[in-house]
């Protein structure tokens, strides 16, 4: 199974890790590590680094992080040149984190990041994009004769 580990300022990482054990349960192989204003950049990379020892399988490991060149970012990249089998996704937001959980166990290292992306900007929308969608689809059907 990929190991995911989640990671982002301040309480992104436990806030997210909460609203997915209420979604979706207690989920293996997946750790939570914040990086909150009194935590130093080697605090967090031991922290990493615990994590990456403590979860690996051989499957692969995947950071999911807050900011793009932000210091959880960018510590799991410099970790990542350290091992071949480490992706880092940046842009977390729960649509991609929580889909991407659930899917892990029917996906390759090298197909994970493709598939977050999409679940990513798949959750990102708003209701009258939303409405559009549903009502084109709703005329599709009716122009079909269904």
């Amino acid at each position: 199974m990929i190991a995911v580990i989640l990671s982002g300022h301040g309480a992104f990482a436990s806030g997210i890790e909460q609203a997915i054990h209420q979604i979706i349960g207690e989920q293996d192989q997946f750790r939570a590590i914040d990086f909150p204003v009194d935590m130093t950049t080697p605090q967090l990379e031991t922290a990493m680094r615990t994590a990456i020892n403590e979860l690996d399988s051989n499957d692969g490991i995947v950071f999911l992080t807050d900011l793009l060149g932000g210091t959880p970012f960018r510590t799991a990249s410099l970790l990542s040149q350290e091992r071949q089998y480490i992706e880092v996704i940046t842009g977390t937001n729960m649509q991609m984190a929580a889909e991407m959980l659930l899917e892990r166990d029917e996906l390759t290292i090298a197909e994970f990041p493709k598939q977050a992306l999409e679940c990513g900007r798949r959750g990102i929308t708003s209701l009258t994009v939303e409405m559009a969608l549903k009502s084109e689809k709703s005329v599709a059907v009716i122009e079909d004769g269904i």
